[in-house]
């Protein structure tokens, strides 16, 4: 039985350790942060504890928060139909690849809604590589959008499938389900016309400079903890609740242009990163050395990144063959949600350890071989534009 102590130590030594070790390996904190969680599991610096397990569960609540607060509505008002349109096309194009390359490769039919998962967190992180006028990303991240809300309602239908079954128990949450959509467009639509009808209680709730209270923080964690009681009682997915809650603060208090670093300084700085070390911890290494599992990790991870290829050739009106390419990869890596939703599926018994590990495996494959291929793609591009 590992010491809490040695938990607590050996988290914030991670936490402290990993930017400084990222900057040196040029490889994205997330998936060094699993791997030393790892390795600290591993080496018997950190194991089960119900509360780092509580902990960590918080800290992925947060991290789904966190992803709905990249979402704003307004964008989709701002956007071209047709950009909307072909956006909608290409993610539908990703699912029906997803059901034949798991009727190919006789995945199991959980892999059907895993393939073609979308997540913009690691999206946002290739702003820190490109223009902010760059086509690509932006259109990554407009459509990554619509693809997440799209990921995160599958999260959804799938954790109520895997807890309850095919069965009455399943139906009702459904109907709970589509009765919590109704009333959040409800919701959105009546918060839309209340701001329009007095525009100055917004920045009454959320003021635009002086804020000694720090109410913007105060007014995002009561939504995200009430969202999570909503979900609680309508025996839903939390995940879903706290993208929610996320999406209604980055839409409705989108001047607040320092909220969103804000909570993701928090979050990131903190929550965030103890669910990846958890994450890591429940990974045993010498399962690396189980018989195929890193040739089916490696199976999963170009399985997911093939698809998106071959869904991006829906977006060749508008965007170059180099475009596409970036694009594809920009979508390869969602990495939080594969975890997710392998997590939810293996405490669920949906799938066994050996699936579960490869799942952990393919999300770090994913973001390093993308994070590598981008950087390689965008030197030889501009090598390409020099000569």
């Amino acid at each position: 039985m590992v010491s809490e102590v040695s938990i607590i130590v050996t988290i914030s030594v991670i936490i402290f350790i990993s930017p400084y070790l990222s900057k040196i390996l040029n490889i994205p904190t997330t998936p060094l942060e699993i791997v030393l969680g790892s390795l600290a599991g591993y080496l018997g610096f950190v194991g089960y504890n119900h509360l780092f397990e509580l902990i960590s569960e918080v800290g992925f609540f947060y991290l789904m928060f966190l992803a709905g607060s990249e979402v704003n509505l307004n964008v989709f008002q701002k956007e071209d139909k047709t950009t909307l349109q072909l956006g909608l096309v290409y993610i539908s194009i990703l699912y029906v690849l997803s059901f034949l390359v798991c009727m190919a490769l006789d995945f199991d039919n959980i892999f059907i809604v895993m393939l073609p998962l979308i997540s913009i967190g690691l999206v946002v992180t290739l702003y820190k590589e490109f223009d902010k006028d760059t086509k690509w990303l932006n259109l990554a991240m407009t459509i990554g959008v619509m693809g997440e809300l799209i990921s995160i309602v599958a999260l959804t239908v799938t954790g109520a499938t895997l807890e309850h079954g095919i069965g009455v128990e399943l139906y009702k949450s459904l109907f709970y389900l589509a009765f919590f959509l109704l009333l959040i467009a409800l919701v959105f639509k009546l918060f839309r016309l209340l701001f329009w009808w007095y525009p100055g209680l917004k920045t009454y709730l959320v003021p635009i400079y002086s804020d000694k209270d720090e109410k913007d923080i105060r007014l995002s964690m009561a939504i995200f903890f009430l969202m999570i009681a909503v979900m609680l009682v309508l025996n839903l997915e939390i995940a879903f609740g706290a993208f929610i809650a996320g999406v209604f603060i980055a839409t409705f208090f989108e001047y607040k242009k320092d909220l969103p670093h804000k909570l993701s300084t928090f979050g990131f700085g903190f929550l965030v990163p103890i669910f990846f070390v958890y994450i890591g911890s429940t990974f045993d290494i010498d399962a690396l050395f189980t018989d195929g599992l890193v040739l089916r990790a490696l199976l999963i991870t170009f399985s997911m990144i093939f698809i998106r290829f071959i869904a991006a050739f829906s977006l060749r009106s508008i965007l170059t063959p180099y475009e596409g390419i970036y694009f594809a990869l920009a979508h390869s890596m969602p990495l939080t949600l594969l975890i997710a939703i392998a997590t939810l599926a293996f405490h669920n018994n949906s799938i066994d350890q050996f699936a579960y590990f490869s799942f952990i495996l393919a999300s770090l494959f994913e973001v390093i071989i993308v994070m590598v291929g981008i950087k390689l793609l965008h030197k030889f591009e501009n090598k390409k534009s020099f000569l």
